[in-house]
């Protein structure tokens, strides 16, 4: 009987201390995650669950902006989820304007305003680390999506001096005003006006700006594909900051027309440098 009581007495001395010892364990545990978590930050590792992020580009042909959201699969790979919306000019474009009557300018011969709208995902890799928590990180970013080509009609305002009326002109495809055997070749509404050398002389000519063409946009879907590289040189890891240079390769379904003396190209390449801004989790 004495036997029995010494053996109950042990277990219910055993039982709290073996309850304290794994309660004094786990707080160790968490403290040594803690501090390595305070390690990393302080040698520059970038580690976070989830980022979100805006910023601005400059492109060889455009400017434009985004949107990203960032999910961490390691503390060296990521995938990133862009909406992308610029603005893409063609190269010969050149604005006039009329000094004998003051007028807005006008791009002569613009045919659409050509605005890309991309959806895609990219692999993030890393490349190379912070050396402290002040230093600056690089990332590969490599991957693609669908674009697609928003086209707006580009109007000229114009006030006719001989008939003494204002209109608006603009090009149009040769399906939707005429019927012809010429297939898809293209004119101009009242052509001899918006593609008239001297259309200063004998025309007050004016852009008709952001207010117009929203009613006639057509959209042309095609794929991209993108190439970068991201320099993160925000002060503390839990901000993003980065500057980033790359490449985008675009193809559409058909040739987008941008001017009227210039072959409609489908296929698009141009570089660009962004600056974006972004917290993570």
């Amino acid at each position: 009987m004495r036997k029995l009581f010494f053996i109950c007495l042990a277990v219910i001395v055993t039982i709290p201390s073996m309850a304290q010892l794994t309660k004094k364990e786990k707080r160790d545990e968490r403290k040594q995650r803690i501090n390595a978590l305070i390690k990393q930050e302080e040698e520059g590792v970038i580690a976070y669950h989830k980022h979100s992020a805006f910023g601005f580009k400059l492109t060889t042909d455009g400017y434009g902006g985004f949107f990203e959201i960032g999910r961490a699969k390691s503390i060296k790979k990521a995938l990133l989820f862009q909406l992308d919306i610029s603005e893409r000019k063609h190269p010969k474009e050149e604005k006039q304007t009329n000094i004998s009557i003051p007028t807005s300018p006008f791009i002569y011969g613009k045919i659409n305003y050509f605005y890309p709208v991309k959806i895609g995902m990219q692999q993030q890799i890393l490349l190379g680390n912070k050396t402290n928590r002040n230093g600056v990180s690089v990332t590969g970013n490599f991957g693609g999506g669908i674009s697609l080509a928003l086209l707006r009609p580009y109007n000229l305002e114009v006030n006719d001096l001989k008939e003494g009326n204002r209109k608006l002109i603009r090009y149009e495809s040769l399906d939707s005003t005429l019927t012809s055997n010429t297939g898809s070749s293209a004119f101009v509404r009242d052509s001899s006006l918006f593609t008239n050398g001297n259309l200063l002389s004998f025309l007050q000519v004016a852009g008709s700006g952001l207010g117009k063409g929203w009613g006639q946009m057509k959209v042309t879907p095609g794929l991209y594909a993108k190439a970068a590289l991201r320099f993160d040189y925000g002060k503390y890891n839990e901000m993003l900051s980065a500057i980033e240079v790359g490449l985008t390769g675009e193809y559409y379904s058909k040739a987008v027309p941008q001017l009227v003396y210039t072959k409609p190209k489908q296929f698009f390449v141009s570089a660009y440098v962004s600056i974006m801004f972004g917290k993570r989790k």
